[in-house]
């Protein structure tokens, strides 16, 4: 009876120290598996998710004070083992930057404000630049670590009500499939957009009705994707009070869902995206990816749970869908 109980442990400790090892060199984690490692007659997987820590009394925590965060996750109730917390040097960015192509014409001036942004990006990021628009997703450059060839592939939005997405969300989660050819670790999106979902009327724009907005959050969390959003509003939507609170909802709960945060200024377009820049930077320079082993194989949705030392504040996935 020793005996079996002596080779379980090491096998349970076996598997542990391989799995973080695993993590450590960003392979292998959920976000981009599907096939659950069976270990002595049990299963159990990686999942790794984006968490953004901000430390009270520090504005910009250095690498090293977020490496030592203290974590306790739990997901759906059950403590889980954390593997690694990975920050900016040994988890580089895998960024999206996605822009509706019927925005109001005033986006245009804020190109070469996003720009500057990419440009200014840590070495080692990757960049995918796409517009939202009428078809299908378009890809005016693909994942790229050349950031100013990403910078120069903006374009101001064309504007008209013709080049409006059948959704923006149908083509998010296009956009969302790209991810799975791309290294694991960090992963975001920098979304601007209206947030409206009219493909079926009035009745698919609000936050809770909209199957689309609940697909591309799922999507998002399975892939631990975190998800930005800057609000504004389209050609048609730019005078209608109650579209735009719809849509504002909308992407709110879609960033606040995946470990993101959406950015507003009042009810119309912002006049300026320096101060949303300003903070994405920061948010992003704090965002960390934590990889904890899951002992729930089943599929379905996956509510984590993330309890760090009194003296920090975290932001992170309401949870996760495995297939």
């Amino acid at each position: 009876m020793k005996r079996a109980q002596s080779r379980g442990t090491f096998a349970g400790l076996f598997t542990v120290v391989v799995l973080a090892l695993w993590a450590s060199n960003g392979e292998g984690v959920a976000q981009s598996s599907n096939t659950a490692l069976r270990v002595s007659g049990s299963s159990s997987r990686p999942v790794t998710i984006p968490v953004t820590v901000r430390i009270k009394g520090r504005a910009t925590p250095s690498e090293v004070d977020l490496q030592n965060v203290e974590l306790a996750v739990s997901e759906d109730g059950d403590a889980q083992s954390l593997l690694s917390i990975r920050t900016r040097s040994n988890a580089p960015l895998n960024l999206m930057v996605l822009i509706q192509d019927d925005v109001v014409s005033s986006v245009g001036l804020e190109i070469k404000r996003l720009s500057e942004f990419i440009r200014t990006l840590p070495r080692g990021t990757r960049i995918l630049v796409g517009y939202l628009r009428s078809g299908s997703l378009q890809v005016r450059q693909k994942f790229t670590a050349e950031l100013e060839r990403a910078a120069k592939s903006l374009r101001s939005p064309i504007g008209f009500a013709s080049a409006a997405p059948y959704n923006p969300y149908v083509e998010v989660i296009e956009a969302l499939r790209r991810f799975d050819a791309q290294p694991a670790g960090r992963r975001a999106i920098l979304l601007v957009s209206d947030g409206l979902d009219l493909s079926h009327g009035l009745f698919s724009s609000s936050a809770g009705q909209s199957t689309d907005l609940q697909r591309a959050i799922a999507e998002a969390q399975r892939r631990s994707v975190a998800i930005y959003s800057f609000f504004v509003p389209t050609v048609t939507s730019s005078t209608d009070g109650n579209l735009i609170s719809h849509g504002q909802s909308s992407l709110n709960r879609l960033s606040d869902e995946t470990g993101g945060r959406a950015f507003f200024q009042g009810l119309g377009a912002p006049t300026s995206f320096n101060p949303f820049i300003k903070e994405l930077s920061l948010t992003l320079e704090k965002q960390v990816a934590v990889t904890y082993l899951s002992t729930h194989p089943r599929s379905g949705f996956h509510r984590i749970k993330i309890i760090p030392t009194p003296d920090a504040d975290l932001n992170y996935p309401a949870g996760y869908s495995r297939k």
